[in-house]
């Protein structure tokens, strides 16, 4: 087997997507957006109800990648980088449900299911500053960016540089 099955391509680059617009809008629009504007719940919304499907699309992904045969583990001639690449990736699944779960958490601490879903009319808090997963969230998407931006130099690496055509694994085709 040459290839990951479908649905594991499918939801991976689903997932990159809707990982790279959560992490651009929570650090761009988010973060920049004081908690009296009255845009911020439309914008919570949008990066709670993205978080919540990237939640769920990856314990879909996590089940059918430990269900489905795969391909055997990239192997570049150095044991080094192979164990770097296999360790980024599972890097890239945990600290993607760490950054979920601190958002729910985040959430559920300032009490936004009701101000944000429900509509309570209850006033954002001043900030969320003072939230333990507010502080866990921040430093993990720093580090999920960088794994991003590891994977995605990998990338390149092997495409244009190997020239191997490791990317035809994650891509749509033949066994």
């Amino acid at each position: 087997m040459t290839r990951y099955h479908p649905l594991l391509v499918a939801l991976h680059w689903l997932l990159a997507i809707m990982i790279v617009l959560a992490l651009v809008m929570g650090h761009f629009v988010l973060a920049e957006l004081p908690n009296s504007d009255p845009e911020k719940l439309f914008s919570l919304k949008m990066h709670m109800g993205t978080g919540i499907a990237i939640l769920v699309l990856m314990l879909i992904r996590l089940v059918v990648r430990l269900r489905k045969e795969r391909p055997e583990p990239a192997n570049i001639g150095n044991s080094t980088l192979n164990r770097l690449g296999s360790l980024t990736h599972l890097l890239l699944y945990l600290v993607v449900f760490i950054t979920a779960i601190s958002g729910i958490g985040i959430s559920f601490l300032a009490g936004l299911p009701d101000i944000v879903f429900f509509g309570s009319g209850a006033p954002l808090p001043v900030n969320f500053d003072d939230l333990l997963p507010r502080f866990v969230h921040g430093l993990v998407t720093k580090l999920l960016a960088l794994l991003i931006l590891m994977h995605v130099g990998a990338f390149i690496y092997h495409q244009f540089v190997r020239k191997d055509g490791l990317l035809s694994r994650m891509w749509f085709g033949g066994k």
